[in-house]
């Protein structure tokens, strides 16, 4: 177990490199990351399926319950990410609260799961430039993009995070443009349409069925889905060593995370639903698409074609950062090879984003030779991580907590505190843990248990037996001074 914040280091010195990461991004790149890790092809084709499944308003507190169940993985992870500022933290929580092999196997869960992520945005983003350029084969523009985010990654953190800004600017514009137009829609005002339309006002929310079509447990169903499509919040977690401040900076790229994470994805499901009839969203290639006709946006489609690649290609460059970034805080720690420690002048972990990008391209190739077999694993066990490191974080804060105050500490001198302590992780946890055993009775997603329970298994053993039961906790380190 782990010492408490606060406590001197452990015995076992961790050597450490030459150069460090570069504390280059503030407030606003953090807030985009995150968003940039958060809103994909889920929100922009996949919402008008999820109201088919639970019905308007079903979906509506299907994506209200994944907003709360987002906000208290948030308090937990603001906590941690400004008591340990440092690259990849995410593993480091459970490693210094729950021991190194909890660490250790969250740490491979969260790549792992980026890793298969890449293949996917690159795949999709190639299929849909097909629309402008029919000609061109799909691998090419996986090439091309892949070529470019590890150019945007290569250069710099605070390239990147730029880059990054104006990727997922794109995207909130786009759902600002939906929520203002569709809003005035509902109400029958659409300047940019050459046809009138009535106020539909929330007629739609009212089915043949009622309220709820699919009952509640089309609710719950559906929000197992909204939990995967809220993952990615948490890397705010991820770029905290990078970041200037982070006592400062962290809490407040948190609290504007959720917030506009609320907004964006809330506001624009409620317009969708009351716009499309729920039996008619569920076979739309995307409801932007269909609520931009309404309105009469020019040539919605090939604008909507441009923000999803742009989308998919912020996802991606959001995950290859993540991938590096992980694997590089393996490595100081001695759980992976040392060469993942070598930064570039510019404080990259150029081996780590070498090797995560090619990973991420044998993903890709696995998609198309063997999609039956292997592919279906690496998404099964990818699916399964984004709620269990969820999961590690909550746990980790509550023992966080707990430890810290067993040793005498002083809560005044945390910089930042979760609220309602203990309550919000032990809810946090129940919910999550319940979305987990929920896929059980999901045969779409019950592949999730089959791979995934195995694979963290695998995960300890292989650490018990290469490391020891006990392993060893990484040290604080000179950037993670408390802060006050």
């Amino acid at each position: 177990m782990s010492r408490p914040t606060g406590s001197s280091a452990p015995e076992t010195a961790i050597p450490q490199p030459e150069r460090s990461l570069r504390r280059a991004m503030n407030a606003r790149h953090l807030v985009m990351i995150a968003l940039g890790g958060v809103i994909g092809s889920g929100l922009f084709l996949s919402s008008g399926y999820t109201i088919a499944q639970a019905g308007p308003l079903g979906a509506v507190l299907a994506y209200l319950l994944g907003a709360f169940v987002v906000w208290l993985v948030m308090v937990c992870l603001g906590e941690l990410a400004v008591t340990y500022p440092v690259s990849g933290s995410i593993h480091i929580y459970a490693a210094r609260t729950m021991g190194p092999a909890t660490g250790f196997a969250t740490a491979w869960l969260y790549w792992l799961c980026w890793v298969v992520a890449l293949g996917s945005e690159f795949t999709a983003s190639g299929i849909l430039m097909q629309r402008w350029f029919p000609n061109v084969d799909v691998w090419v523009w996986c090439v091309v993009f892949a070529a470019v985010l590890f150019t945007l990654n290569a250069i710099s953190a605070r390239v990147f995070g730029e880059t990054e800004f104006w990727f997922a600017l794109i995207k909130v514009l786009a759902i600002v443009a939906l929520i203002v137009l569709g809003g005035m829609a509902i109400f029958g005002f659409t300047p940019l349409s050459s046809e009138p339309h009535e106020a539909v006002l929330l007629s739609n929310f009212v089915t043949p069925e009622g309220l709820l079509p699919a009952g509640l447990g089309g609710v719950l169903i559906t929000s197992l889905a909204v939990f995967y499509a809220f993952s990615g919040a948490e890397i705010v977690g991820v770029a905290a060593g990078e970041t200037k401040d982070p006592a400062r900076n962290i809490p407040r790229a948190l609290r504007s995370t959720v917030l506009r994470l609320l907004v964006l994805f809330v506001g624009s499901i409620v317009v969708i639903a009351a716009l499309l009839p729920y039996d008619r969203a569920g076979v739309s290639e995307s409801p932007f698409v269909e609520v931009f006709d309404i309105v009469g946006v020019p040539y919605a489609a090939d604008i909507m074609n441009f923000v999803v690649i742009t989308a998919l290609l912020s996802v991606g460059n959001s995950g290859l950062y993540s991938c590096a970034r992980m694997l590089f805080s393996l490595a100081e720690e001695g759980y992976a090879p040392r060469a993942f420690t070598k930064l570039t002048r510019r404080g990259i972990p150029m081996v780590a984003l070498l090797v995560s990008l090619a990973i991420g391209l044998v993903s890709l190739i696995t998609s198309v030779v063997a999609a039956e077999t292997v592919y279906i694993v690496l998404v099964s066990i990818a699916g399964f991580a984004a709620v269990a490191v969820w999961m590690a974080i909550v746990a980790a804060q509550f023992f966080h907590r707990r430890q810290f105050l067993r040793a005498g500490g002083d809560l005044s001198t945390l910089a930042y505190r979760t609220p309602m302590y203990p309550l919000v992780p032990i809810l946090a946890f129940v919910l999550l843990t319940a979305s987990i055993v929920a896929i059980a009775f999901d045969p779409n997603q019950v592949a999730a248990l089959w791979f995934g329970i195995p694979f963290v298994g695998l995960c300890y053993l292989y650490f018990w037996l290469r490391y020891g039961r006990k392993g060893r906790v990484p040290e604080r380190r000179d950037e993670e001074a408390p802060v006050a």
